[in-house]
């Protein structure tokens, strides 16, 4: 479909904005990039952060003296396309705190954006925030880790059709935690290309909320490739008094596993409470994040 007008009128508001001095970047998250004639009279080249999927285009941005990033090829929503985008420039220390933020997306296959959010880094993105502090390790990606916080928080608050569920997810080291744990059920990611099978596809995610009522954890490689879910953690009975486990009084059997996997491997443990809905990682037997919900779905 060709630009229309106002598609026209949209974009140029957009770039004389983020031309002003209290705009620190323009986040353009597309696979289309601006054209010459759209930028031309605007000093704009250094403000500029594009998010692209295709690997190609992003070196050939780079070579054209542009800030790029990539984000994953899936079809995300506007609002999940920010967010994507947004942990993968920050991860890339590309934006800092405190600087405001013009984030331009669209549709997906759209040529010409419509979607503006506008905001501060370090306010609105506590999650993120919070992942940073915890010091995961190389081996993590921060876009995984965060993809999995958010479905545990959308877990503990959504629940499955109106009831609570509890679950864990592991993350990394997974042919330790593999070798640690045993198949409850059958695993329905038996089979399936990892393209196919990888959290930061937002179908994904939301195949895990419905299989997250299943016994068992999740073991999902560093790259969020899931590779089982329905799987026993081997950890022992009293798991919450094994060596090097610390874990704060009240929680139970789920928590304990938790934190007993990420002592006997070198993997990290999202846990999602039954009773509550808040949400730990756990690290080297120890829960080093806790997010509260502010509210449940009844």
């Amino acid at each position: 479909m060709a630009d229309t007008k106002l598609d026209k009128e949209f974009l140029k508001t957009i770039l004389s904005l983020a031309a002003r001095a209290e705009v620190d970047h323009l986040l353009l998250v597309s696979d289309t990039p601006l054209s010459p004639e759209m930028l031309r009279g605007r000093p704009l080249k250094k403000k500029l952060v594009y998010a692209v999927s295709e690997e190609q285009l992003a070196a050939a941005l780079r070579r054209q003296g542009y800030t790029c990033v990539t984000v994953p090829p899936y079809d995300y929503s506007r609002v999940e396309k920010v967010k994507v985008a947004l942990v993968a420039a920050m991860t890339a220390n590309v934006l800092a705190d405190g600087e405001n933020v013009l984030c331009l997306t669209g549709r997906s296959g759209a040529r010409t954006p419509d979607t503006l959010i506008r905001l501060q880094i370090g306010r609105g993105f506590e999650e993120k925030g919070a992942i940073d502090t915890i010091g995961l390790g190389a081996e993590f990606s921060s876009q995984v880790v965060e993809a999995m916080v958010s479905l545990a928080m959308a877990i503990g608050h959504e629940g499955f059709e109106g009831h609570p569920i509890g679950t864990i997810f592991v993350l990394g080291d997974s042919t330790a935690v593999m070798e640690q744990s045993k198949q409850l059920t059958i695993n329905p990611f038996q089979g399936m290309s990892e393209a196919d099978r990888n959290v930061l596809d937002p179908t994904i995610r939301e195949a895990l909320k419905n299989f997250a009522v299943l016994d068992g954890a999740f073991v999902i490689r560093e790259d969020g490739v899931v590779l089982a879910a329905g799987r026993y953690l081997q950890v022992g009975g009293h798991a919450a008094d094994r060596a090097g486990v610390d874990l704060p009084l009240g929680l139970g059997a789920r928590h304990a596993a938790a934190a007993a996997i990420t002592v006997e491997t070198r993997a990290i443990a999202v846990s999602v409470s039954q009773s509550s809905g808040t949400v730990r990682v756990f690290k080297e037997g120890k829960a080093v994040l806790e997010l509260q919900q502010v509210a449940r779905r009844s």
